[in-house]
């Protein structure tokens, strides 16, 4: 069954000359979708963009992380698995061409899950996997997305 998505994404880095220059226009976007507050966004620093807006490489890898983030709760459930917390610490990796172009080369997940009864740690951990085979993000991306699952401090 599909489904559809839809926001708009305008170029707010206009600073008077338009890209008359490489550094004469400013990478500032602004994402927006009907309903949901609007996301600043911008290349990343080293392209020239602003620190404290969201650029896409890092949209990427958060797309991936919660998208692992919610199939891992739904095969938690289908598993009898009850999670209380779970936060993760995710890394990306890009690789820049020569001429400018370049790609994401993997990504990694290290979420800490919080249970309700620790004696299904073993369980718990081994649904990572099938919550990667589910993840819609993850099947759609050419690069390897890993999962480092761990425990909170003390859970062991």
């Amino acid at each position: 069954m599909p489904h559809g998505y839809e926001l708009s994404v305008e170029w707010t880095g206009n600073r008077g000359t338009g890209t008359s220059a490489y550094r004469a226009y400013g990478r500032s976007v602004v994402v927006r979708s009907e309903g949901k507050p609007d996301l600043p966004g911008s290349a990343d620093r080293p392209f020239f963009g602003d620190a404290d807006r969201w650029n896409p490489e890092e949209l990427l890898v958060a797309a991936l992380s919660q998208c692992h983030l919610l199939s891992y709760l739904h095969v938690a459930v289908r598993n009898g698995v009850v999670v209380t917390g779970y936060t993760d610490t995710a890394t990306g990796a890009l690789e820049v061409d020569p001429d400018g172009g370049g790609r994401m080369t993997e990504v990694d997940l290290h979420p800490v899950v919080t249970l309700a009864d620790e004696s299904q740690r073993a369980l718990a951990d081994s649904l990572h996997a099938e919550a990667n085979r589910l993840c819609f993000i993850a099947n759609s991306v050419a690069f390897p997305v890993r999962h480092h699952p761990g425990a909170p401090e003390g859970a062991r």
